[in-house]
């Protein structure tokens, strides 16, 4: 199975840039590759004077968390069909894996969708990996997040799925449930058990997210019938028109 080529989520909005914040984002190595989309890292360079604000916006990925300014609070993180704003205070320090739709095998009741602020308490040795990160630089972060993938993949809770690799291979072709059915060779109601399994998504409601991450990207008349129509789709996931969320955000 080769990397998906055609689906790389765009970076979410953030209400302060420049040199007070840093966020960077690396690639897999190639092993990783058909699970992974990026390693990640969002910190603080210094005390900031207001609260810093994380518009997360929803791309069908699950993404493992770590709050290294205590790595005791890990989480396992996705967003359904709305955006959603965090208050991140003035000083913190987050690093992560970002997975693919449907390469996350592990339970669904654990992902949450919201401000990860408690220990984790789950099954997954989030907390001992949080602390062989903490005081590493960025680059010396990702052989440690590697191994964590690894290890979710030995014990069964990622893996490469092809189904939805064909899926996000071939983006352009899909417009309706009835396409995506067609391109995977299942009726409508074998489409609709796989891909609620395999993502947690109707095919419907992972199209309009898939076509809204795609819209930052293209122009929205080749995803959209018209303006009206993306900025209707455009506010009911994100919760801004186009131009508000661009003025807000810098996007």
């Amino acid at each position: 199975m080769n990397r998906p080529p055609m689906y790389s989520p765009v970076v979410d909005g953030f209400s302060v840039r420049g040199t007070a914040v840093r966020y960077a984002e690396s690639s897999p190595t190639d092993d990783l590759s058909d699970v992974v989309h990026c390693f990640w890292e969002l910190r603080t360079l210094y005390v900031l004077p207001d609260d810093f604000h994380y518009h997360a916006l929803p791309d069908a990925c699950v993404n493992l968390l770590f709050n290294l300014s205590d790595p005791r609070i890990a989480g396992v993180t996705a967003l359904h069909t709305k955006a959603t704003t965090l208050n991140l205070g003035r000083s913190f320090h987050y690093a992560g894996v970002q997975f693919y739709p449907g390469t996350w095998q592990g339970d669904r009741s654990e992902i949450v969708d919201r401000y990860v602020g408690t220990p984790y308490e789950g099954t997954l040795p989030l907390a001992e990996t949080g602390q062989r990160l903490a005081g590493l630089s960025f680059a010396e972060m990702k052989h440690v997040l590697a191994e964590q993938v690894r290890w979710c993949m030995t014990h069964g809770y990622a893996q490469p799925n092809a189904i939805t690799a064909r899926i996000l291979s071939n983006l352009d072709a899909i417009r309706s449930v009835a396409d995506m059915a067609d391109l995977l060779g299942l009726s409508t109601r074998q489409l609709q058990r796989t891909i609620q399994r395999l993502t947690g998504f109707t095919p419907h409601n992972l199209i309009k997210v898939m076509r809204l991450q795609q819209s930052f990207r293209r122009h929205y008349l080749d995803l959209y019938a018209d303006q009206a129509h993306f900025t209707h789709a455009f506010r009911e996931i994100i919760g801004h028109t186009p131009g508000q969320y661009r003025k807000r955000y810098g996007v």
